[in-house]
This record gives structure tokens, C-alpha cells and sequence, in this order.
């Protein structure tokens, strides 16, 4: 293991445009999704409803969010219509699965998503056994990513020291709050999130492009 990581014990991963291509645009087809049921349930046109929903998105962590604080909506009805998508564009990729099977310590999934839909990924993606246990919406009480206290409902539903901990994830500004309460931070620039590079953002460790690659390379440092 690379010296600079041996004290971790703990690997935490987020899901969409993480454990898959940003390019498989996969996420793309539940963003129209969320835009389609923001049209129908305010009767929006598409540019207003758009417009809304990436709001919301910014203002309160997830589109979810802002449709319960604002519409009261069931967050269960959201997320089975923006779910119910094909999965065809996702396939396994080896080199990740082998990489993850090899880490030392325990694996989460920690998402802003719900687990039946993390599952459905993860089965596609060939990942389905490799992690103890999924983190998602619901356990974060619809208080989500970056919020503080989706990492600290994290920690402690698994008993986890932040200090020995490892969150991967494409949008560097969910590292913050993780850097914070003192996990090790790296983020997937994979063209998901615009903005200034690691350099820029103090609270992100390390800067990487490719998941599968940089976990070989760290296992493979001596």
C-alpha cells in the first residue's frame, strides 16, 4: 500500500460518475428524468422546470430535497420514476472489481441515491458482493451530500473513525465536509463537476481520472 495510506482502514465510495464512466452518461438520463417530474408536478415548460430543478439541486444538496421542502414530495415516488432507467450502458470493468477486492479494511457505498438503485448499478458494473453495506438517502434522513450531517449519520451508523477513512467521489464539493471531520479525500475529475483543480480546493487529497488505475497504482506501491 502506498505509505501515505496505510492508516486506512476504512474505504468509502460514492456511486454515480464514481464507480462508472461520467461518460456512459448513465446520470444523464435520471437528470431529464428529475426535470420531467418537476415539469408534471409544478406544469412547468421544460426550460422553467430545468431551471427549478438545478436550484433546488444547488440550494439544498439533491433536487429530492428541495421537492420535500418545498412541495412536500414523496421521496419514494421521486425516486422510483427518476430510477427506472435502462442499464444497458453500463458494463463491468475488471480492473476496478480487482482492485476493490484487494483493498484492506472495510468497503461502503455512500450515495445521495437510494440502495435499490445503487444495487441495480453495482450488479451491472459487477460489484454486487463487494461492499459491506450501502449509505443512501434514506439513512441520511433526505439531509444529503454535502451536508454535515449526512457524514456524520454515516460515521456513526458504522462506527467509523473519520481519521482512518478514504471518500472517493466526482463531485469535489462533497469533499469538504468529509476533509473536515478529518477523512482522507480524493476526487474523480472526470469532467462531472467544472471548476478549479485540486490545487485550488485545500480539502481535496488527491486528484485522479480514473478510479480502476489509481487503486492499482496505490496497491501496488511499495
Amino acid at each position: 500500500m502506498l505509505p501515505a495510506l496505510a492508516h486506512i482502514r476504512n474505504w468509502i465510495f460514492d456511486l454515480d460518475n464514481t464507480l462508472y464512466p461520467a461518460s456512459t452518461e448513465l446520470f444523464g438520463l435520471i437528470d431529464a428524468k428529475m426535470t420531467r417530474f418537476v415539469q408534471d408536478l409544478l406544469g412547468l415548460d421544460w426550460d422553467a422546470a430545468r431551471k427549478l430543478q438545478k436550484d433546488y439541486f444547488h440550494h439544498h444538496g439533491t433536487t429530492l430535497t428541495g421537492l420535500i421542502a418545498e412541495h412536500g414530495v414523496d421521496p419514494h415516488r421521486f425516486l422510483d420514476y427518476v430510477h427506472d432507467i435502462e442499464m444497458d450502458v453500463l458494463a463491468e470493468d475488471r480492473r476496478l472489481v480487482e482492485a476493490i477486492a484487494r483493498l484492506p479494511g472495510r468497503k461502503l457505498i455512500f450515495t445521495n441515491g437510494d440502495a435499490p438503485y445503487a444495487r441495480r448499478v453495482l450488479e451491472r458494473i459487477g460489484l454486487s458482493e463487494a461492499f459491506e453495506a450501502i449509505h443512501d438517502i434514506h439513512a441520511c434522513a433526505y439531509e444529503p451530500k454535502p451536508n454535515p450531517r449526512a457524514y456524520a449519520r454515516m460515521a456513526e451508523a458504522f462506527a467509523i473513525d473519520p481519521a482512518e477513512s478514504l471518500f472517493v467521489e466526482d463531485m469535489a464539493r462533497n469533499l469538504r465536509p468529509a476533509k473536515a471531520i478529518g477523512m482522507t479525500t480524493v476526487w474523480v475529475n472526470n469532467g462531472s463537476e467544472q471548476g478549479p483543480g485540486a490545487d485550488e480546493r485545500p480539502y481535496v487529497d488527491f486528484e485522479i481520472a480514473d478510479l480502476g488505475e489509481w487503486l492499482h497504482s496505490i496497491l501496488e506501491t511499495r
